[in-house]
């Protein structure tokens, strides 16, 4: 069985933080324009040398080698390491750094044997300097320059009339800094890259925390939507199925009116569902409907012979906010689902009263209560009153809970509106 083809890896990976990288991106612009000069200067300073040895020595046998020297020298500068400057165009980094050592050995022995032949080729050592740096490992390429420099103050002391200072100390000066200078701008270099390697990271990151966030708020907000419309629709219709199943026999009628209640609050889950695919909005709110008309709709739905829902309104509601109508709409919900399942209450009655800082709902039960101290039925279980706590909170707004056994509940759920913007009246003169 064959293995499936794996490509060599890129050469591309991150080099270690402190140290340059041997192969920059070709992308920079900074690194492009560096090595646009040094290749000027060295064909500057390869003319140059050309030039004054042509001047200084125009008859002599060696100064065919050095002409033929200096222009091999050239193009194997333009074919090496001009344009065999950037990463390889194919998945092959082996072959790639092989190139890049063939040509620049060539390019440095062309030029070694141009310096014995005329020593004012050594000041081309500059521009290699730099390409030996680029080309080659940090510790490889600190051995290659020490070496040219040797080479190059030996070729010069060769050929000097007597002993010079000068021709000891400046190649290793100008060596040296050439050097550090390179190295500092490198190392400068990759803690830009990585600084910006660590940004883009924490941005991914920062970036995938707001996701999971919003995730879980979002199927917070759909538990509580469930649990509000369709989980308390489907406990009314079971109990009603329920109590028509209790006196089927002995009242057809009854029970075929607790059928029909059924049926009715079936219908509205349906389209509450429908509604959930759509925008998730309240089907009692569809279409701008108005929040009394909403809370009216449901008192109806909610009331039968057993329990009997009033509707009180105070204020105007026309300018309330579409999430605070959508809030205090299925917090009644939840409310009477309560009172309904727990209180055995008789009689509720929802009072809404808009202020000019604050809508109030207000939800009380003829029921049987229960102790302040207990907790409230149906309080610890799903979602119940923590779900609208969590409502009232994304609005800023509070929920409390009065009750005592034998006298019944209210539930308030307040929730803070922007106060209107003050009318510019004239001073009075």
């Amino acid at each position: 069985m064959t293995q499936p083809y794996a490509p060599e890896p890129d050469d591309s990976e991150p080099h270690p933080p402190g140290h340059p990288d041997p192969h920059p991106d070709p992308r920079d612009p900074d690194a492009r324009r560096l090595g646009a000069v040094l290749h000027t200067a060295f064909f500057l300073l390869l003319g140059g040398a050309l030039a004054r040895f042509l001047l200084r020595h125009p008859g002599e046998p060696r100064t065919p080698w050095v002409i033929a020297l200096s222009l091999t020298l050239a193009a194997l500068h333009v074919l090496g390491p001009v344009l065999g400057d950037g990463r390889p165009r194919h998945p092959r980094p082996s072959r790639r750094r092989l190139g890049l050592l063939g040509r620049l050995a060539a390019v440095l022995a062309v030029w070694m044997v141009l310096v014995v032949l005329a020593p004012s080729f050594a000041w081309c050592a500059v521009p290699l300097f730099y390409t030996g740096l680029r080309t080659l490992p940090a510790r490889a390429a600190l051995v290659l320059v020490a070496v040219l420099t040797v080479f190059v103050v030996a070729a010069q002391l060769r050929l000097a009339a007597g002993f010079d200072p000068n021709l000891l100390l400046a190649p290793p000066a100008v060596a040296a800094l050439a050097t550090a200078v390179f190295l500092h701008s490198e190392r400068q270099a990759a803690r830009q890259r990585a600084l910006i390697d660590d940004l883009v990271r924490t941005r991914r990151e920062l970036a995938a925390s707001e996701r999971r966030a919003g995730t879980l708020a979002e199927r917070q907000r759909l538990s509580m939507e469930i649990h509000d419309t369709l989980a308390q629709g489907l406990s009314s219709q079971r109990m009603l199925l329920q109590a028509a199943d209790r006196v089927w026999r002995s009242d057809p009628g009854k029970a075929r009116a607790h059928v029909r209640s059924a049926a009715s609050v079936a219908e509205h889950n349906l389209t509450e569902a429908r509604r959930f695919v759509h925008d998730l909005a309240p089907a009692d709110l569809a279409g701008g409907g108005s929040l009394p008309a909403a809370l009216r709709a449901l008192a109806e739905r909610e009331s039968d012979e057993t329990l009997t829902v009033r509707v009180h309104v105070d204020g105007p509601t026309d300018a309330l906010p579409d999430r605070v109508r959508s809030a205090l709409l299925r917090i009644a919900q939840g409310a009477l689902a309560n009172v309904r399942e727990h209180a055995d209450a008789t009689g509720a009655a929802l009072t809404l009263t808009v202020l000019d800082d604050e809508a109030r709902l207000d939800v009380g039960d003829d029921g049987r209560g229960f102790p302040p101290a207990a907790p409230p039925p149906g309080g610890t279980r799903g979602h119940g009153l923590p779900a609208m706590r969590a409502r009232l909170r994304r609005l800023g707004g509070t929920l409390t809970v009065e009750s005592a056994p034998g006298e019944g509940t209210v539930v308030t759920a307040a929730v803070p509106l922007a106060p209107p913007a003050p009318l510019d009246t004239p001073e009075n003169p």
